[in-house]
């Protein structure tokens, strides 16, 4: 690592990984990418179903926060990744974009550049699609995409399922008429040859060779350093010690929804009141640094089946076979992602836009009454999960130490806005009439406890935290905007200091109406496209 660089990525995650491709692919410019984590060479999260690994408590390779969820709800785990490829090396490894209203919506908002037209050239530059290209699709990008295989029995029951609902199948879950009208398939996920394939492996693995690339792991950054209001390096903390490393023309941080304003509340850019009750000297007063966290929460239903769900398969002396069947072929129930079959649908037929995302899990498990920990169901068990994609409930991230030796408050508000509430019913009850439909009832056992004997809204949101979970898609929290209270301005430039911007989930000004991982890499090509333009300007 030397003693200066012309950028500084502070962390290799979804979005900081095309990143720091795309700014040292010109062999005159220098990149140092820092990331707080270790190397990505874990068997683990090579292995699609090696979170029950990677996951747990006490593991290296990701952050672990303790939420709260709102109100008098109860507190809840969240974790998110810590490693090259951040989230996307410990994640369920969904593919979504988001619909075109989402990006549309913030254009309309004051985020010039961001509509869809202009986000959509990103998407396609990145991916390399199994269904190969088309009109809003992209092929032989470096993020490669597998769609589930299709054929599982249980799979096309739930299919001609939502074909009973009105639902039209198609091939790719993330077309514009999918995402707008409703749509179901087999889920397209960041999966190639049956192996995770990470933002790590799709942006990093060729780059890594370059001269003009300094990859630093196990690098904590303290802060970024100013002299005045420009931004001049970062402090940071390895097995060497402290020093500082200069930035010759800028720093991004791309360290997610809640790392990123937390590192910006150290450095001195955040809420006045905040930093100087934490002794920080403030650089900016910049009060939305960490408020506007926005989740998704799903609902989930567990059903009873009579077969072909993997419960058998990843429990016991089983879930050892299951693991050697994927060591020696890559074959068998540990080379899944998170769901066999997604897509989208309207909780109300008269919307004009579809409000829920689904997904299924061929796996259930409930809480083994012991702690915290969840355990396999005993019997064939599905999950149903599905949530609504453009909520409104707003939480908040902040510091409780100056030099973030404390654990952070979070308090991500779940179901506070009154949209959030009737569209989790709405979800809740979607769920249910799937699993009446006549395409399962050879199928369906029964639906499990504690949702069946849940049948008004009072008592469906009476239990709410209980039957539902974060989808750990966090952002917001360094909201971009063309207004002076936004933390970043459109070419994600962060307001009121320079050679400083934001690269991550946490500029978004509100969730998109999908899983995060895809919009994060759209978010690392703008951000190079716009610190490019700058450059040659």
């Amino acid at each position: 690592m030397k003693d200066q660089y012309d950028y500084i990525v502070v962390g290799a995650g979804s979005a900081g990984c095309p990143l720091a491709e795309k700014l040292s692919a010109d062999p005159k410019r220098s990149v140092l990418l820092v990331e707080s984590g270790p190397v990505d060479n874990s068997t683990f999260i090579h292995m699609p179903r090696g979170l029950g690994v990677i996951l747990n408590p006490g593991s290296k390779y990701i952050w672990d926060y303790q939420v709260q969820t709102g109100g008098n709800g109860p507190s809840e785990r969240w974790f998110r990744g810590r490693t090259l490829g951040g989230s996307s090396s410990v994640n369920g490894m969904i593919y979504m974009r988001g619909a075109p209203l989402d990006y549309n919506g913030w254009a309309a908002s004051g985020c010039e550049g961001w509509g869809w037209d202009e986000v959509l050239p990103a998407f396609m530059a990145l991916e390399d699609h199994d269904l190969g290209p088309g009109p809003d699709r992209g092929a032989g990008g470096p993020q490669r995409i597998s769609t589930h295989p299709a054929g599982d029995p249980l799979c096309e029951a739930i299919l001609n399922a939502t074909q009973e609902m009105g639902i039209k199948r198609v091939s790719d879950v993330n077309g514009v008429d999918a995402v707008r009208e409703g749509g179901m398939g087999y889920q397209p996920s960041t999966r190639w040859k049956n192996q995770r394939f990470s933002s790590a492996r799709a942006f990093l693995e060729g780059a890594k060779g370059r001269a003009n690339l300094d990859i630093a792991t196990e690098t904590e950054v303290l802060r970024v350093e100013f002299t005045g209001t420009r931004a001049t390096g970062i402090r940071i903390r390895d097995k060497d010690g402290e020093r500082s490393i200069a930035a010759a023309r800028e720093v991004i941080i791309s360290a997610g929804a809640i790392q990123t304003p937390l590192l910006l509340q150290q450095s001195g850019i955040g809420p006045a009141a905040l930093l100087q009750s934490l002794g920080i000297p403030v650089v900016v007063d910049a009060p939305e640094v960490g408020r506007n966290l926005r989740e998704h929460r799903h609902a989930d239903l567990r059903l009873q089946v009579r077969s072909h769900s993997q419960n058998k398969d990843l429990g016991g002396w089983r879930a050892g076979l299951s693991m050697l069947r994927y060591l020696v072929g890559r074959k068998g129930p540990m080379t899944h992602s998170a769901h066999e079959v997604g897509g989208f649908a309207k909780s109300d037929p008269s919307f004009d836009h579809a409000d829920l995302q689904f997904g299924l899990m061929t796996v259930s498990a409930s809480s083994s009454g012991k702690s915290e920990d969840i355990a396999l169901d005993p019997f064939p068990g599905i999950t149903f999960v599905t949530y609504f994609t453009r909520p409104e409930s707003q939480g908040e991230v902040r510091l409780n130490s100056a030099d973030g030796s404390e654990a952070p408050y979070i308090n991500v508000n779940h179901l506070s806005a009154e949209i959030d509430r009737q569209r989790f019913v709405g979800a809740f009850r979607w769920n249910r009439r799937l699993g009446q439909q006549a395409a399962l009832k050879d199928w369906v056992v029964e639906e499990c406890s504690p949702t069946r004997e849940l049948e008004s809204d009072d008592d469906i949101l009476a239990n709410a935290m209980g039957i539902s979970g974060s989808c750990f898609h966090s952002a917001g929290t360094a909201r971009m905007g063309s207004d002076d209270r936004a933390v970043v301005d459109p070419q994600l430039r962060v307001r009121g200091v320079s050679g400083l911007r934001i690269a991550d989930t946490s500029i978004m000004p509100t969730l998109v109406s999908g899983n995060t991982n895809g919009p994060a890499m759209m978010i690392g090509m703008r951000a190079a496209e716009f610190i490019l333009r700058d450059e040659a300007a």
